[in-house]
């Protein structure tokens, strides 16, 4: 019964679902290729799902360039204060902080009201590797394109799912 209505979504929709998935598509690769992503390889699984975000679920409060930008924010200076204060201090206090790093993200994005759940990954991805000027760039150039193009092709996109 379920494969019947996936069809008749998709055969009422599937330009939508071809385009979006071809303009993610060239999203990913243009922010990848600019910020030469074999350097810089924190950003990968966290934009990778605010680009499934952004072109699968448009219209969702989550996509909203207030909480990507505000999420990944917290990601990212959560992420960087943890593997701050634990940096060295092996791998039960690593684990530690991962674990922080990644609540204390959560905590603060609800309670501003910033929910992102890809930038949880950040927080996690930016706990492990430590802060540089490579990652800062890497992460607000990338949400910074993501809401730009989000912005401007809202308006054709569709939710997915």
């Amino acid at each position: 019964m379920r494969i019947f209505e996936i069809l008749s979504k998709f055969k009422a929709n599937w330009k939508n679902y071809v385009l979006q998935s071809i303009l993610a598509t060239i999203t990913v690769f243009f922010i990848f290729t600019i910020l030469n992503v074999q350097e810089r390889p924190i950003i990968v699984s966290s934009m990778g799902a605010t680009t499934f975000i952004v072109f699968a679920m448009p219209k969702s409060m989550v996509a909203k360039a207030r909480n990507i930008i505000g999420g990944h924010a917290v990601g990212f200076i959560c992420g960087s204060l943890f593997s701050l204060i634990f940096s060295n201090t092996g791998p039960l206090f690593s684990n530690i902080s991962y674990a922080l790093a990644v609540g204390l993200s959560i905590f603060i994005m609800v309670v501003i009201d910033t929910e992102h759940p890809p930038a949880a990954g950040t927080a996690l991805s930016l706990c492990i590797f430590g802060f540089s000027l490579n990652a800062f760039l890497s992460v607000f150039l990338s949400i910074i394109i993501l809401s730009i193009v989000h912005h401007f092709l809202k308006p054709y996109m569709i939710d997915l799912i």
